[in-house]
């Protein structure tokens, strides 16, 4: 528990010159502590020692969360896991985590950091099939949102189309903004019920994820203009994480993020997955050192780019990969 103190207090004051730093601490204590990740490397002839920057670090396939509990130190340091979604007969991915308590809190931080004071706004959630589970890290963030919001008017809400949208009527006025965070299939399910959703200033919406299987998969500019329009905004928010990341990434519109402090991107190459790209497109591979607990190093099946500033477009799913749970529409 001592190390992941450590490690914690050594995340809130990370900055774009130490990050190479820590995630080298992390990538060697993860290499000696995480009986998975250490097997990884020793199959792959790898020794830890002979790892010196960013780019030489291992990232371990995703799919290593379905089947194994990638987990530092041994169970008596786990406190509880988060578990992803997925259609029937798939197996899900399992993220055990130390502190339920610092999830919340680093996922508060980025929020903040990117939008303001949760008691700033009015949070109301519309995530059916997140709600509909167990083991849901978007549902524990969303009711820790509602929770620091301070609104009374904060809640979730299932299938209750009618009290939402008379729920935003009612705040279009106020001066507190709102943070209307929804799963794609559902805010355009809202959208399609009522032709006459009022004009807010003061609404942000927020997609966190595809169709679920409930509708048929779209482009994300076509199901951003059909949002906007219905809602009346300039701008689709959007949030991209997954079960086994701690920290989230936000676009405040066209699908581009903003990366927070504690995340970093390298694009590998697509036909090459031991190779980064020097192309535009390319394999996502995550550094999220949230994770200190679990594995900071994840080679993902998304697809990704980074924009002439440096923003990241979340492009879709290698063709041979299951569908997922998180922001993944095809661009």
């Amino acid at each position: 528990m001592k190390y992941f103190k450590s490690f914690e207090a050594d995340l809130i004051n990370i900055t774009e010159e130490n990050f190479e730093s820590l995630a080298l601490r992390v990538f060697y204590f993860q290499a000696l502590h995480n009986p998975v990740y250490k097997k990884y490397l020793f199959h792959r002839n790898i020794s830890a020692q002979t790892i010196h920057t960013l780019e030489e670090i291992p990232f371990l396939p995703i799919q290593f969360f379905k089947d194994n509990k990638v987990y530092c130190l041994g169970e008596e340091q786990e406190e509880g896991f988060f578990s992803s979604s997925g259609t029937t007969g798939m197996i899900t991915s399992k993220h055990y985590y130390w502190s339920k308590a610092f999830y919340l809190q680093h996922a508060r931080r980025i929020f903040e950091k990117e939008y303001g004071a949760l008691n700033k706004f009015h949070v109301l959630a519309l995530l059916p099939a997140y709600l509909e589970r167990e083991g849901s890290s978007l549902v524990a963030m969303a009711e820790d949102f509602i929770l620091h919001s301070e609104s009374s008017y904060s809640g979730f809400y299932l299938y209750d189309h009618d009290r939402l949208l008379d729920q935003l009527q009612l705040l279009a006025g106020t001066d507190k903004q709102v943070l209307l965070l929804g799963v794609t299939f559902a805010l355009l399910d809202l959208a399609e019920k009522f032709e006459k959703i009022p004009q807010m200033n003061n609404l942000i919406v927020m997609e966190t994820g595809g169709m679920k299987g409930r509708r048929k998969e779209m482009i994300r500019e076509e199901v951003h203009d059909i949002l906007k329009d219905a809602y009346k905004v300039k701008q689709i928010h959007s949030e991209y994480g997954m079960t086994e990341l701690l920290s989230q990434a936000y676009s405040k519109g066209e699908g581009k993020y903003t990366l927070p402090p504690s995340m970093r991107i390298l694009l590998r190459d697509i036909n090459d997955p031991l190779s980064y790209t020097t192309r535009s497109t390319g394999g996502i591979n995550v550094i999220d050192l949230a994770n200190f607990h679990s594995c900071s190093f994840i080679e993902t099946q998304d697809l990704g780019r980074f924009d002439e500033v440096g923003k990241l477009e979340v492009l879709g799913r290698f063709d041979n990969s299951e569908t997922r749970g998180c922001n993944l529409m095809v661009n």
